[in-house]
């Protein structure tokens, strides 16, 4: 199929010329309108996320702190996170095709990779932290272990809850085809997952930087 995914969107229906015009008008103001509703909720998002990591820094700080990353430590070499980091890469350029795409069979294929390589992620954090527990890193065994649960444990709530917008928006695809309110659902997706991505990188060079960086950014900010 050449170039028609988004026919609807167009506004030229059989109705009238007005009346395409007032659709238009009408599906470019919803899609703002869920384009501000997201950013905002991403804001809240990075907000708690912000202060979460300063409670870690300032945490870090403490002499109890055991970090992951010492020689011995199971994050001296995190290769499985670079796997993982691997696939949520792998997952947003999925959906940014899916969002560029022109083409409904390419934008179906790719959307629903989106998703599939967002539950390989978060079956491959889950693989993390049984891993983790597995070599005696239990989430209440060190301040440094507790911290890494729940910033990883966040994040994957935060694309779990990302996966329920998906998996409505990929019913919608595979049972009625293209409309104008599913390229916006798309384009969400999209821009969420991209969102989780840059979040995600944030906290995987927080979570595997040396008590050196952790010091120099508490200086930084005057935490110590």
């Amino acid at each position: 199929m050449s170039g028609q995914l988004w026919k609807g969107a167009d506004g030229v229906e059989p109705g009238g010329w007005s009346d395409g015009l007032e659709r238009e008008a009408s599906a470019r103001a919803r899609r703002r309108t869920a384009k501000v509703g997201l950013g905002v909720f991403l804001g809240v998002v990075s907000s708690l996320f912000l202060l979460f990591l300063l409670a870690f820094i300032v945490r870090s700080q403490v002499a109890d702190w055991r970090p992951l990353t010492d020689p011995l430590a199971p994050l001296a070499q995190p290769w499985m996170l670079w796997v993982n980091t691997g696939l949520l890469l792998l997952a947003s350029a999925s959906l940014q095709w899916a969002k560029m795409s022109r083409s409904q069979a390419w934008t179906t294929l790719a959307f629903l990779l989106g998703g599939v390589f967002a539950l390989a992620f978060l079956a491959g954090q889950l693989w993390v932290w049984q891993w983790l527990g597995a070599r005696g890193y239990p989430v209440a065994g060190n301040p440094a272990n507790s911290f890494f649960y729940l910033l990883t444990g966040l994040h994957g709530l935060h694309l779990a809850g990302g996966l329920v917008a998906w998996t409505l928006v990929a019913r919608r695809m595979l049972r009625q085809g293209p409309s104008d309110s599913l390229r916006t659902g798309v384009e969400l997706c999209a821009y969420y997952w991209h969102y989780l991505l840059g979040l995600w990188l944030l906290l995987f060079a927080v979570l595997t930087s040396t008590p050196e960086t952790y010091q120099a950014i508490a200086a930084f900010c005057g935490l110590r």
